[in-house]
């Protein structure tokens, strides 16, 4: 345990003596800005709630809300939510980017120089985006605890 402690330690005190990134990304080779840059923030939230507005508009054609009928509503967002993990996972596993990700110009990059990220990493990133923290906590080169995960980086495509 003290040699892992020891180890843990001595790699804290070499990520302190680094010089901070520029911008995100930069570490990761990533341009500062335009094509290939790191998304940010911004970018990124209004991607997720144009995904679930278009998950709950297309759960809407077959479920119908009733905002009066509690045992209703829970149904609808219950399919709602299904039908943004399913939505997600199906199109940024083959296409690279969800809906709301493409409207706005962002899509998810591989490290590794991959293609499109596959469907592991999709539905891994589903479901760590489900629990909002993972996704929400990022780092200096703007990769959530998803993003380390699965080895991707969401940068921007226009």
């Amino acid at each position: 345990m003290a040699r892992w402690t020891g180890e843990w330690l001595a790699n804290l005190s070499a990520a302190a003596d680094q010089d901070p990134p520029r911008w995100p990304g930069e570490r990761l080779g990533l341009p500062a800005g335009g094509v290939g840059a790191a998304a940010g923030s911004g970018r990124r939230f209004v991607g997720l709630i144009a995904d679930l507005l278009l998950a709950s508009l297309l759960t809407a054609l077959f479920v119908r809300p009733d905002v009066a009928d509690t045992a209703a509503m829970e149904s609808f967002n219950l399919w709602s939510l299904a039908t943004w993990a399913v939505l997600t996972v199906v199109s940024a596993a083959w296409f690279g980017f969800t809906p709301g990700m493409g409207l706005c110009g962002i899509r998810i990059g591989r490290l590794d120089g991959g293609g499109v990220p596959g469907l592991w990493r999709a539905l891994v990133r589903c479901v760590l985006t489900f629990l909002l923290l993972p996704a929400a906590v990022r780092n200096a080169d703007a990769r959530g605890w998803h993003d380390r995960l699965t080895g991707t980086v969401v940068v921007r495509m226009r």
